[in-house]
């Protein structure tokens, strides 16, 4: 059995420079950016389980479907805050989660798509 059930992500973003300058804000760290034919794509540092941001044919942002969630550390407010600051929207606050799973809110980020912080704590 894998260490982790998600492996990779992807983010659909329709404005490549304002997806990394948001999310570089939200986590505190430069995000690495890349171009392939017909797609555009910034990588999250490498945590274990990482991702991309995608500029490209079929990918769209969303508040439908899957949701990401970023790993919020010990406490979620500050990345929280950290979102809200950098524009965006808060659509669920910080929530307990029952039988001690942690806490969970949703944000909506600047390019549109609907995005999940989960902590322990």
């Amino acid at each position: 059995m894998p260490a982790n059930i998600v492996n990779w992500f992807d983010i659909p973003v329709s404005d490549m420079d304002r997806a990394v300058s948001f999310y570089a804000a939200v986590i505190g760290q430069s995000l690495s950016r890349y171009s392939l034919p017909n797609l555009e794509g910034a990588t999250f540092p490498e945590t274990g389980v990482s991702g991309t941001l995608l500029k490209g044919t079929g990918f769209v942002p969303s508040t439908d479907g899957a949701v990401v969630y970023l790993d919020g550390g010990d406490d979620l407010a500050p990345m929280l805050g950290r979102a809200e600051k950098a524009g965006a929207t808060v659509i669920l606050p910080k929530t307990e989660i029952p039988g001690g799973r942690g806490f969970f809110a949703y944000f909506l980020d600047t390019e549109g798509n609907r995005i999940g912080l989960h902590s322990r704590g």
